[in-house]
Order: structure tokens, then C-alpha cells, then sequence
């Protein structure tokens, strides 16, 4: 498998679809909705992360049983007073920067009080190719502001109409880790709303339900909650895609694992190490004889 195409996979598994959803908490979920439909929420009470919060996550490749590592990506939560500044850095080792160099950072500026973005700044190094790309998000007006080009430099102003509550695909992760999933039911689907390279994304996420005991390679078991989220065919990913995320069943939901089938192989985002995180990590199962093949069934 090409790395470039590897390492756009990993990127797009930790930010565009990283948990990326935000619907209410319904208070009841019928049996026979198979799609939530309530309104959108604008408001979100952080009650998750806290200022010095870093996650580091590596992104691997498996073919026959044999694991590579090719590059890491670095999630950090910073204070700022009013608002919050979210950031994930990532590229490849440098070993294998002399085949395909990535080095890719996403950071975002959001309302201390709702989660929702404020501006975000994408930069995009991956080989030949470089992107800019900064957002600036006018709710009042509908509107989202695009600062886009090749470089900084010869980046061109253009203005898109967009709806009050929409989230970049960062403030989505951060947003989405406030949810509680203890009244939802397995098989149900949410929507997701994101706007992302000049256009707003409607898409949904199926919740796969809790699964105990779930191996996370290099950290142990933990009891977790699942996800297919739909991806953006012909962004990244290909038709047939199909994306799994495994997070967290405590207080913090951390995004653990992120895997995805491919035609040789697959390709899997493992939570590396963690710090700073505001509760314990109560999902932790310290029995280690649990059930290493355990996973959602399609």
C-alpha cells in the first residue's frame, strides 16, 4: 500500500472521523427509530477534558500479520481564559520521510462555553502536495470564512453560507467526547454535520453499543463503547469504506483505536499514551484474560 495513501488515512481516521458527531441527549430512545431526529444543540458543557490534556496516537499498518508503524499524531488541549485552543500535529517517522514526508497540524480556536469553532487553521504538507487553509466561523450571519490556498501566502479569501451550529472536524472531537451513550441503543444512527474543504458535510454515525474487555495493542484491555461512522467518499476514503472507532466507557471517552479494513490488510490508529486527562481512566479492565478477538459485528 502506498504510504501516502496510509498516512492520509491515519490523518483522516484521528480528525475527520474521530468521534466526530454531536446530537442531544435524548431522554428516551423508541425502539422503532432507527435515526435520531431531534434538533440541533448548539450549546455543549465541557465536562471531559481540561487544560494540559495530551494524547499521542500511532498509526499503523497490518499486512499478513506483520505490524509497521509509519507516523504519530499529538492531540493537545490548552486553556486560554475564554475560549479553548485544541491542536493535533502529526506526520511520518523520519525514516520514512525520504519516501513520502508528511507533516500535517490542524488547531482550533472554540467559544469556552459551547465548544462551538471560532477559527481553525489547517496546514497540510503531504509530499509534493500543501494545502491552507483558515476558517473563520460567523454565526451570526451564516457564514463561514475561507482563507484557502496552496500556501499562506497565496492563500484567496472566499465566504461560504453555512448553518449556526456547524463544527470543523477538531471542535467535532472535542464536542463529541461530552456525550453520555447510556441511553442509546445499538444499531442506532446520528447525524453528523461538518464543514470541511469549502463545502458542508451531512453524514451520520451507527452506534455499534458497549463492548467489554476490548484489547487496545500496547495498553491493555478496556471496557469501550463502538462506532462506524459513514465517511466522505472521494475525500479520503473509497466507496466501500468502512471505519470502526473504539472509545473510552468512563468519564473522559477516549478515542482508543480507530481500524478499517482495506483490500490487503488493514489499517488501525492506536491511542500510544495519554496525560492530563480530568478523571481516571476507569475503563481500564485489569483482567487480563478477556477475550483479545472481541469486536462489533457488521
Amino acid at each position: 500500500m502506498h504510504l501516502s495513501r496510509l498516512m492520509k488515512i491515519g490523518a483522516a481516521f484521528l480528525v475527520l472521523s474521530l468521534m466526530a458527531f454531536r446530537v442531544p441527549q435524548p431522554e428516551r430512545i423508541p425502539n422503532h427509530l432507527p435515526l435520531y431526529t431531534g434538533g440541533d444543540q448548539c450549546d455543549m458543557d465541557n465536562q471531559v477534558f481540561r487544560h494540559g490534556e495530551e494524547m499521542v496516537y500511532k498509526v499503523f499498518y497490518n499486512w499478513n500479520f506483520i505490524w509497521m508503524s509509519a507516523g504519530e499524531v499529538v492531540f493537545k488541549v490548552e486553556d486560554l481564559g475564554d475560549r479553548y485552543h485544541f491542536s493535533a500535529h502529526g506526520g511520518t517517522y523520519k525514516g520514512y520521510d525520504a519516501f513520502f514526508k508528511v507533516r500535517d497540524k490542524y488547531d482550533v480556536y472554540v467559544d469556552k462555553t459551547t465548544l462551538l469553532p471560532i477559527t481553525s487553521i489547517r496546514e497540510v504538507h503531504e509530499g509534493k502536495y500543501t494545502l491552507y487553509d483558515k476558517l473563520t466561523f460567523d454565526r451570526e450571519n451564516g457564514k463561514v470564512k475561507s482563507l484557502r490556498g496552496k500556501t499562506k501566502e497565496v492563500a484567496e479569501l472566499v465566504e461560504y453560507d453555512s448553518d449556526s451550529c456547524i463544527h470543523d472536524i477538531l471542535s467535532m472531537v472535542y464536542c463529541a467526547r461530552n456525550l453520555s451513550f447510556d441511553q442509546m441503543r445499538p444499531g442506532q444512527d446520528f447525524p453528523i454535520k461538518i464543514f470541511i474543504d469549502k463545502k458542508t458535510w451531512p453524514l451520520k454515525v451507527n452506534y455499534k453499543g458497549k463492548f467489554p474487555n476490548k484489547k487496545i495493542r500496547g495498553l491493555g484491555h478496556f471496557n469501550t463503547v463502538a462506532l462506524n461512522p459513514e465517511v466522505i467518499k472521494g475525500y479520503i476514503f473509497k466507496e466501500s469504506s468502512n471505519l470502526t472507532i473504539w472509545a473510552s466507557d468512563d468519564k473522559n471517552r477516549l478515542p482508543l483505536m480507530i481500524e478499517s479494513p482495506i483490500s490487503i490488510g488493514s489499517v488501525k490508529v492506536i491511542l500510544k499514551s495519554y496525560r492530563g486527562v480530568r478523571y481516571p481512566l476507569s475503563a481500564k479492565v485489569k483482567d487480563k484474560k478477556a477475550d483479545e478477538e472481541i469486536s462489533p459485528e457488521d
